[in-house]
């Protein structure tokens, strides 16, 4: 590995890395637009003083890219919310090492990679 390379220290931190520079590509939002998005989530934990150890950083990050999503009307709140309740309910019925499958509306299951 490089040092380059981004590390995670968790599979969604990894998926959350991976969407917002998707969706910047598509051009859902700039890059500048998220740069300040993440800055804003970071100034807004100093100012609550949380430790800037790094280790919460992604949950940073998945705040901005919620933020974002918002923002641009691609979810509205009720439907994000309701999505990440079902990836926590899906989270925890879930055995350690699977992947975690969500239930579609038609109800076959969609697996993700952990």
């Amino acid at each position: 590995m490089t040092e380059e390379e981004p590390v995670f220290a968790e599979p969604w931190q990894a998926h959350a890395f991976a969407l917002a520079v998707k969706l910047s590509q598509a051009g859902v939002f700039t890059w500048s637009e998220w740069s300040a998005a993440l800055a804003a989530e970071l100034a807004a934990a100093a100012r609550r003083g949380e430790p800037d150890d790094g280790s919460r950083y992604y949950d940073y990050w998945l705040a901005a890219l919620e933020r974002l999503v918002a923002e641009k009307n691609l979810l509205t709140s009720p439907t994000l919310l309701a999505r990440k309740e079902a990836w926590a309910e899906a989270y925890r019925r879930t055995s350690h090492g699977q992947p975690v499958t969500l239930q579609r509306a038609e109800g076959r299951a969609a697996k993700t990679r952990p």
